[in-house]
């Protein structure tokens, strides 16, 4: 495993982290999640080298959080806990954002509610500090709480030994530009992968620019870039990955094109004794700006696949051949 620094702060995380959202469990996920088999994806990602875990409270309502502090138990200090703040569902504090999982859900990012959020993520994280608490989302109208007043909350909060560093999830250039001039950012987490680069443009320059750390998701497009969802797999109806504003390639129309391109790469796997997954990831952790990838899992021999993917070295004619491919890929049918 490779570790390199989150931005400025003094933690040193690995370059393959461990996303937590699915172990939440739900039924966007078609179906529930078997928590035995979480807790033992867990430990395996620590065993193979993984230190940062990310998750959030709106993952399960907690039930992620939870799951991550029983399969820790002993190995806190191994650790960098990640969590979120700003996705709000006690009341109807916050501005109104979507229904999920049976729940009401509002963007507040009010101290009031950081306030409550923070000691409810520690309890059930059954730990005394968090290293990295991130903004999950940006605040909007009409209770857009200043950026100001949120980063104040959150430095009090560091300054109290809550937390050790801050970062932000899903910002525009613009909104990321405003939460750094009122304090000292660690990380940028934002959706990243060979299918969504939009990034590239603006985002990964500034997030170079000022050392940012960057934690991206979905790198792996929800299996579809492993080369295992193949033109027989059914989901199942209210399964996110149904989402065709979200998911335009796993669509039956465009999936037949992804399957085409990743076979042909399979003589690349052959050279560098790797799966497709880990292709992929070797490929994104390469790309300018990217010093981190957040990798989920339900269960443990798909982390452990993953986590070796921070191994693999492309040479500069792979990684051209890999960008040629996409670049001619075209954009997905409606």
């Amino acid at each position: 495993m490779k570790y390199l620094p989150l931005g400025d702060s003094n933690l040193s995380s690995s370059v393959i982290g461990f996303g937590a959202w699915a172990i939440g469990g739900g039924a966007v996920w078609g179906g529930t999640t078997d928590d035995d088999e979480s807790i033992r994806t867990i430990q395996t990602a620590l065993d193979a080298g993984i230190n940062l875990l990310d998750t959030a409270p709106a993952y399960g309502w907690g039930h992620s959080e939870r799951l991550i502090a029983r399969a820790i138990d002993g190995r806190r200090d191994d650790v960098l806990l990640a969590t979120k703040c700003g996705l709000w569902w006690d009341d109807d504090r916050g501005s109104y954002f979507t229904e999920f999982n049976g729940k009401s859900i509002h963007r507040s990012l009010r101290p009031d509610t950081i306030a409550i959020e923070v000691e409810r993520s520690l309890k059930d994280l059954a730990t005394d500090r968090i290293d990295l608490y991130q903004v999950h989302w940006p605040a909007v109208d009409p209770e857009k709480t200043p950026v100001a007043d949120t980063m104040a909350a959150l430095l009090k909060l560091k300054d109290e030994g809550k937390i050790r560093a801050i970062g932000v999830c899903n910002l525009s250039p613009e909104e990321l530009e405003e939460y750094l001039s009122h304090g000292t950012i660690a990380t940028h987490q934002f959706r990243y992968s060979m299918l969504h680069r939009e990034p590239e443009k603006e985002m990964l320059p500034l997030c170079q620019k000022h050392n940012l750390a960057t934690l991206t998701y979905m790198s792996l497009e929800q299996g579809l870039l492993t080369g295992r969802i193949g033109m027989d797999h059914v989901f199942q109806e209210g399964e996110f990955r149904t989402s065709a504003d979200w998911f335009p390639w796993l669509l039956p129309q465009n999936r037949r094109r992804i399957l085409d391109l990743l076979d042909g790469w399979k003589n690349l796997c052959e050279t560098h004794h790797c799966t497709l997954a880990q292709l992929v990831l070797a490929w994104t952790l390469a790309q300018p700006g990217i010093t981190h990838v957040l990798a989920g899992a339900r269960k443990h021999h798909h982390i452990r696949e993953t986590a070796a993917a921070a191994g693999i070295e492309l040479s500069k004619e792979d990684l051209t051949r890999i960008t040629t491919d996409l670049t001619t890929l075209g954009e997905p049918a409606p």
